[in-house]
């Protein structure tokens, strides 16, 4: 496991580490954009220490009415004072973190050439939303990796 590195900067360091490799970054960079570039979503975070023991009650509160600029409120403990972090949705740009694939026809389209190419990679296991261009609520994500664990080992 190498965290908080690109993988795609040292590819052959990194490839020669095992086997397999498990990618979670961008398909699309993973094979340099030659079909061109998918689209994603980011998001921008606002952080406040609030002079109080429990803000919301629960550690997220989703938001999904258009009046409100953010998408979801996230607590971090309950103590005498709270941490909590607003989480709003951004368009996506080179150099920004991409968080979501974009869900529609043209990069669906897109994303089937990029999995045509991974379907012939011997070594590289492609997953999480951004290997597989897919939106992952947690309990989805952990059940793909069990499932390709299942059909790998």
């Amino acid at each position: 496991v190498r965290l908080g590195t690109d993988y795609l900067e040292n590819k052959k360091e990194y490839d020669a580490l095992a086997e397999k490799v498990v990618y979670t970054g961008t398909i699309d960079g993973f094979y340099d954009y030659c079909f061109g570039r998918l689209e994603y979503r980011s998001l921008r975070f606002e952080t406040e220490v609030l002079e109080e023991e429990n803000h919301q009650g629960v550690a997220v509160v989703n938001y999904t009415d258009r009046e409100t600029p953010y998408t979801r409120i996230i607590e971090f403990g309950t103590q005498p004072k709270t941490v909590i972090t607003r989480e709003y949705p951004v368009s996506w740009q080179e150099g920004m973190e991409p968080y979501y694939p974009v869900n529609d026809e043209k990069n669906q389209a897109l994303y089937q050439k990029y999995a045509k190419l991974a379907e012939k990679e011997e070594n590289v296991i492609f997953g999480g939303r951004l290997g597989e261009y897919k939106y992952y609520d947690m309990d989805k994500v952990i059940e793909s990796a069990m499932k390709k664990a299942e059909e790998i080992f």
